[in-house]
């Protein structure tokens, strides 16, 4: 079977490719940092040629999909994403027609329910909306935060040198345990369905975030305020939490953190 995983130039999409290999199958990486309206369609289709399933993880919260401003801290225009993403939708699902792509997956968030009509979530929900619509075999993989996420959150709630976070629980969770159940996912028998996925500790963001700050030897430090957005939404305590029924993951933030190099090493 080949596998095509189409990623937005991040190491998920590495990850998850190499996690396709080690399952015995032939994987095609496809990076489109900036959405796919640089390939014409013909383009897609081309690259689609012989694959079976399709991995996509083209739309993510990050702080490339907004601004960061001296005044206002990170500005999203939600109706600019929520176009872009949805056109890369169907771009995508239209190759795959055309190529003969039996089975879609994708990568979503957790709690994205509670939290579909706000900042960059709203485009992520319409993106969700049109997977669902497709009548091709389609799973949904909704991820809480990854470890790896904590310096971009970082990013984007830094304003004079401040990180502001909302005061809300999180249950972040390894980007390699993603890409492993991401990979088994499309290399099983295809199935139909919204799945979450977590972390097996719960802290609240402005730790998650410190921690990762604190063992990069970084200076900024970590507040929490209310009305501090997250990635253009204003959210409640338990918004970003999983479902009771979420799949856990086994690497903790502590086991994860003490086995990356150290700044002095990685420097």
């Amino acid at each position: 079977m080949k596998v095509a995983v189409w990623d937005d130039g991040g190491q998920i999409g590495a990850e998850t490719a190499l996690q396709v290999r080690d399952h015995g199958h032939e994987v095609e990486l496809l990076s489109a940092p900036r959405g796919l309206d640089p390939f014409t369609q013909l383009e897609i289709t081309e690259a689609l040629r012989g694959c079976s399933v399709v991995i996509d993880l083209l739309c993510r919260p990050s702080s490339a999909v907004g601004t960061l401003t001296e005044d206002h801290g990170f500005l999203v225009d939600e109706e600019a994403l929520a176009d872009s993403w949805t056109r890369s939708t169907r771009r995508l699902f239209q190759a795959e027609a055309t190529a003969g792509v039996t089975y879609h997956v994708a990568l979503s968030v957790a709690g994205l329910d509670r939290i579909a009509n706000r900042g960059v979530f709203r485009a992520l929900k319409a993106r969700e909306a049109m997977i669902q619509r497709s009548r091709l075999p389609h799973f949904i993989l909704r991820s809480t935060q990854m470890f790896e996420s904590a310096e971009e959150i970082a990013t984007a709630g830094t304003e004079d040198w401040i990180v502001w976070v909302p005061p809300v629980e999180v249950r972040p969770v390894a980007l390699k345990d993603v890409a492993v159940l991401l990979a088994h996912t499309a290399v099983s028998r295809p199935r139909t369905g919204v799945h979450e996925m977590a972390g097996p500790e719960q802290l609240g963001l402005d730790a998650f975030v410190g921690a990762a700050l604190t063992a990069n030897a970084e200076y900024r430090r970590v507040f929490t305020d209310a009305r501090s957005p997250f990635f253009g939404a204003r959210l409640g305590p338990t918004d970003l939490l999983p479902e009771a029924d979420a799949f856990i993951a086994r690497t903790s933030y502590e086991e994860w953190l003490a086995g990356r190099p150290s700044p002095e090493t990685s420097s």
